[in-house]
């Protein structure tokens, strides 16, 4: 497998980082108590099912399937109000410049229409945040249509995460270097928090009350060397008051890689998975094969698991995003760790106890995602070159079923959908010709 990007497209990318983003002032933060419940993916109310949600960024859509068999329940529009939007981008020339620039570098010559989504509790909504759109809907599944919409500080929107209750979720402006926290029915701010350089990753932990965070810095630029890790812009893993958006914490990465030896590693933290009393980080980091252990409380790095690198004669520049591995998920029992190997093509399960690899699964291109199932059992891992996912069981190593979704899979995460709608899904099908237009002024 081989990711291009081309020297001029690069320079693009650092003379768009270096000119920043216009973004708004703190919003006072809510003081409200969150509820304690610990999974929100476990629970199951009355009157709904629980579905697979899988986020197709490039065709705009997102595929609902059964958590057992991956039969697909339907397929729904992210963009029904695509012509607005496009409308829109093309009369501001900083949102074309940016519109352009994100599908030329972070989507690959791709738009980005599909990158986070959460399902309420009550299986009635689907939350998603829009890359290119840089903003974040709720999409109402007996409608089709889209309930509130939230534009986000900066110009481009990225992961989120749900409160354990539902009631609120949390979503990072990669541009605008701060968090939102919305409130989950109708996309009230209620809250937000900084972050550093293009926010990335956020989860909730100790049962809602606090959330961690980390940035991953400018990774669409040419400053892949290690002696230009600098300039990567200001890379954070943090702790953070959910009730107050007050940072309670920062951890010293940059430490604690130099004591472990690791002085040229990245600081930028990528997927991230805690084990189930939440007293372990691991987490995978920029163009590293494998990932490492943080001691929660200490902030020390404990382990580390190096895994094959099967493509060794690429060099850094061609990382797609610099991810060398992109997808970590430990089964609730914390015996076993699912990883995706991005640009080595292939997903495995590690044991948590040894760090003994178990079989590399060539199950399709760019791995790109893995979510554990609701019953910890298995893990889910997005193919986001081969438009599919697949279930791998975390006992035996193994993948046990695939389905194909939509056009370059990425996020995968658990819900619910409300057992009267599950019927009426539709079955969404993009018209090719509408995937790749420039945006033209009416």
């Amino acid at each position: 497998m081989r990711h291009r990007r081309s020297a001029v497209l690069a320079a693009l990318g650092l003379v768009l980082a270096m000119s920043g983003s216009p973004s708004g002032p703190l919003a006072p933060a809510a003081a409200e108590e969150v509820p304690t419940s610990a999974r929100q993916t476990a629970r199951k109310a009355d009157g709904v099912r629980r579905a697979v949600f899988v986020g197709n960024n490039w065709d705009g859509t997102a595929s609902i399937v059964t958590p057992g068999n991956l039969r697909r329940l339907g397929r729904i529009d992210i963009i029904p109000d695509r012509a607005e939007r496009m409308q829109e981008i093309a009369l501001n020339p900083y949102r074309l410049a940016y519109f352009l620039a994100i599908r030329a570098l972070i989507g690959e010559g791709h738009d980005q229409y599909v990158d986070d989504m959460y399902s309420s509790n009550d299986g009635r909504l689907l939350v998603v945040s829009r890359p290119s759109f840089g903003d974040v809907v709720g999409i109402d599944l007996a409608s089709q249509e889209i309930a509130w919409r939230f534009p986000v500080a900066g110009v481009r929107s990225d992961h989120m995460a749900v409160s354990p209750d539902g009631k609120r979720v949390v979503v990072s402006a990669s541009t605008g270097n701060v968090v939102h926290v919305l409130r989950m029915r109708d996309g009230k701010e209620v809250g937000r928090f900084p972050s550093g350089g293009s926010p990335h990753e956020s989860t909730y932990i100790d049962g809602g009350r606090r959330i961690l965070h980390a940035s991953i810095g400018l990774v669409y630029t040419p400053l892949d060397a290690p002696a230009l890790d600098p300039l990567k812009d200001d890379r954070v893993l943090q702790v953070v008051d959910a009730r107050t958006d007050e940072v309670v914490r920062r951890y010293d990465l940059r430490k604690a890689l130099d004591d472990r030896g690791m002085t040229e590693v990245s600081t930028a933290v990528r997927p991230i998975t805690l084990s189930p009393d939440e007293e372990k980080l691991y987490f995978q980091l920029s163009f590293f094969h494998g990932f490492v252990e943080m001691d929660r409380r200490t902030g020390a790095i404990t382990r580390v698991k190096r895994l094959p690198n099967l493509v060794p004669d690429t060099p850094r520049e061609l990382y797609l995003l610099d991810s060398a591995h992109h997808g970590i998920a430990m089964n609730h029992r914390g015996t076993k760790l699912c990883v995706a190997g991005t640009m080595s093509d292939y997903a495995t399960v590690v044991d948590a106890r040894t760090f003994r690899t178990g079989k590399l699964l060539e199950g399709g291109l760019k791995p790109y995602w893995v979510t554990p199932s609701w019953d910890g059992e298995h893990c889910y891992v997005s193919w986001s070159g081969s438009d599919k996912i697949s279930k791998i069981s975390y006992a035996t190593g193994r993948i046990v079923r695939s389905a194909k979704v939509g056009y370059h899979p990425q996020r995968v995460r658990n819900g619910f959908v409300a057992r009267g709608l599950v019927a009426g899904l539709p079955e969404v099908v993009p018209e090719p010709s509408l995937l790749q237009q420039v945006p033209t002024a009416p």
